[in-house]
């Protein structure tokens, strides 16, 4: 074999290597991208929202929702919480309940919010609330997020600081892709 044939099968192949490292790179750098400003993965730690998300489901939430748009009652999402004595922000999934500047109340194991003599429909709920103590909340400018599965979830109601603002919000959870693919509602 000539010595300009071997010269040349050897660039081809540095070449060849390049344009591999160079796919690699770009394919990392568009997943890195999606997951930080379109999309949140997560896996959901607790039975907290049962029946609607089990332990384990994996989801994925849309990060953009909230850019041209306002978080709304009975939104499920993904957000930061400080939250027990180490003061450590945590990643929670849990439905929004109550906006800020309403009132909440929780009596006779329904959610009332700004005085209304009706409970909230809450069709969702895995069964009903156990009654506790009544408690009131003023919301802020934040939102009181609780589990579906009430009578097993930490939430909003037992939390030192129970308001989660807006800036906290990381996405609302769109749908599951493990291990029953499906729509969350």
């Amino acid at each position: 074999m000539s010595e300009e044939k071997m010269s040349e099968e050897k660039l081809n192949w540095k070449k060849e290597i390049w344009e591999w490292v160079k796919i690699i790179l770009a394919a990392a750098a568009i997943a890195f991208l999606v997951n930080h400003f379109l999309i949140a993965n997560s896996v959901v730690p607790s039975g907290s929202m049962e029946t609607t998300i089990m332990p384990g489901d994996r989801i994925i939430g849309s990060r953009l929702s909230y850019r041209f748009g306002e978080p709304e009652r009975g939104d499920i999402v993904i957000f930061d919480h400080e939250n027990g004595p180490s003061k450590k922000e945590i990643h929670y999934v849990k439905r929004i309940i109550g906006l800020p500047g309403e009132t909440l109340d929780i009596r006779d194991g329904h959610v009332y919010i700004n005085g209304s003599d009706t409970p909230l429909e809450e069709p969702y709920l895995k069964e009903e609330m156990d009654p506790s103590e009544n408690k009131h909340f003023e919301i802020p400018e934040g939102y009181f997020m609780m589990g579906d599965n009430r009578n097993l979830s930490a939430d909003a109601r037992g939390w030192s600081d129970p308001y989660v603002p807006k800036s906290k919000i990381i996405a609302k959870v769109q749908f599951r892709y493990f291990p029953k693919p499906g729509k969350v509602k």
